[in-house]
């Protein structure tokens, strides 16, 4: 009777992955959360306002080959005291003056060692990196979700099998009792059912606490308290059939690798960048001015003037060597980084890869494990009931049991979040791949609003 009641109740905890027969109505889904966290998570949301305002760079870098104009207005007073010779001898000139100026000038750079359209570039690079930065973090939050969802299931199937346990141990340990009182069992007897029905209750609370725990993540990370979740199911069905292929797709396409290869751009384009401070510049400056008052003898005066203006640096200190000099070196250690990068990228998908083989291997055996505990049980507790086993048998019985089911428990929970691991380690982990029913969020649409705004503090949703 005891082994049934084990049995019934620890049989419910165990459906981590695959398909139930009977789910809730309203039964919350692993593609639901990860659709919450998708929209909702304030870490996501984070990452894309930092791309926005990434993209104000290209705008700023385009303003180069923009013209730059100024007004200006000055006024004043003044007293002037003049003794001027003339033809009828000597004339004093005094009197309070209220000069008053205003200019407009308007300057267009024509050259400048192509610094302009090299910062333009420099700029896109960035927005792209920010971009692939995004993707990152994207594969970060959903990998955070469907792990944190698997830890819930896990975890309250794992206090599911410490309750029943618990239970099924105090009802050993009344029929103990019961038998001392007969005459059949020692008192040694009882202190072992007493002492495991002690660990077991500390189990127990350790469960509670675990779970309680979990929910206060599966909160912050999907945006609500869990409820009525469904079984999960491992994404293998994306991914390539050998870990080679998984490989070379993590070394083409995760995040990290492509955001180093837009740094490799950037420095490059610094580089250039300094090296065009050594060219000369040209520019072209207009100037509107209108003077009134600016002496007794002349009431107002108009000038208007264009220039030419060639600057060509010879010796600046310096400096733009040295800034040369450095950012070549910065380009040198951005690729080393690329490399870098790259083979961390590769040893993440292997690694990945082993534990989503190992996490196969390790369900079917735990599953084997748990179906021989429960045959081991079954039979000690029939045993026992003709005096070939002791109480001791029992318990160990029960506990091996009770392990092998929250082993078979963490061996699902770790076979699901293996294979979104390796999905994250290829750079696949997105809402168009795991085929969610959402719209992407898609940063190319700011970028398009402001890339080519000459004014204007508005941002394109209204702020």
């Amino acid at each position: 009777m005891l082994g049934g009641r084990l049995l019934g109740g620890a049989a419910t905890a165990v459906v981590l992955f695959g398909q139930s027969a009977a789910l809730p109505v309203r039964a919350d889904t692993m593609e639901a959360a990860l659709l919450r966290a998708y929209r909702n998570n304030p870490q996501l949301n984070a990452q894309r306002a930092s791309v926005r305002a990434t993209d104000e760079a290209v705008p700023q870098a385009l303003s180069g080959y923009r013209p730059k104009a100024a007004l200006t207005f000055s006024g004043g007073g003044q007293f002037i005291n003049q003794l001027a010779d003339g033809s009828a001898g000597k004339k004093i000139e005094q009197g309070d003056q209220g000069p008053h100026a205003a200019a407009l000038t308007v300057t267009q750079t024509l050259y400048n060692g192509n610094q302009t359209a090299n910062k333009t570039r420099s700029a896109e690079s960035q927005v792209f990196g920010a971009r692939e930065g995004l993707r990152l973090m994207e594969q970060s939050v959903l990998l955070a979700a469907a792990t944190i969802y698997m830890d819930y299931l896990r975890d309250a199937a794992i206090l599911e099998v410490q309750r029943s346990n618990t239970h099924v141990l105090e009802l050993t340990l009344k029929q103990t009792r019961d038998r001392y009182s007969a005459g059949l069992v020692t008192p040694t007897d009882v202190a072992q059912s007493q002492a495991q029905l002690a660990a077991a209750q500390s189990q127990e609370l350790a469960a509670e606490s675990t779970l309680t725990t979990t929910r206060a993540n599966f909160r912050r990370i999907i945006g609500n308290e869990p409820a009525n979740l469904q079984a999960a199911s491992p994404v293998d069905r994306y991914l390539p059939p050998t870990v080679q292929g998984a490989t070379q797709i993590a070394t083409r396409e995760n995040p990290n690798v492509t955001a180093a290869m837009y740094g490799i751009d950037v420095s490059f384009l610094t580089v250039k960048i300094n090296e065009g401070a050594l060219y000369p510049t040209l520019a072209l400056q207009a100037t509107v001015s209108k003077v009134w008052q600016q002496t007794i003898t002349q009431i107002n005066q108009f000038t208007a003037a264009t220039n030419v203006q060639l600057t060509v640096p010879i010796y600046q200190g310096g400096a733009e060597y040295s800034l040369i000099r450095q950012s070549k070196e910065t380009l040198e250690q951005q690729r080393l980084t690329m490399e870098q990068v790259r083979d961390q990228a590769r040893a993440d998908l292997v690694t990945a890869w082993g534990q989503l083989v190992a996490g196969k291997a390790q369900v079917t055996a735990a599953q084997s494990q748990v179906d021989a505990s429960e045959v081991a049980y079954l039979g000690t507790t029939k045993e026992a009931q003709v005096g070939q086993r002791t109480v001791i048998d029992i318990l160990n019985a029960q506990q091996t049991l009770v392990n092998a089911r929250v082993a078979l428990v963490t061996a699902q929970h770790d076979r699901v979040v293996a294979s979104y691991a390796v999905l994250n380690a290829m750079g696949r982990l997105s809402p168009q791949v795991l085929r969610l029913s959402t719209p992407t969020y898609d940063p190319s649409v700011h970028y398009q609003q402001v890339r080519d705004n000459w004014v204007g503090v508005t941002t394109p949703d209204g702020r």
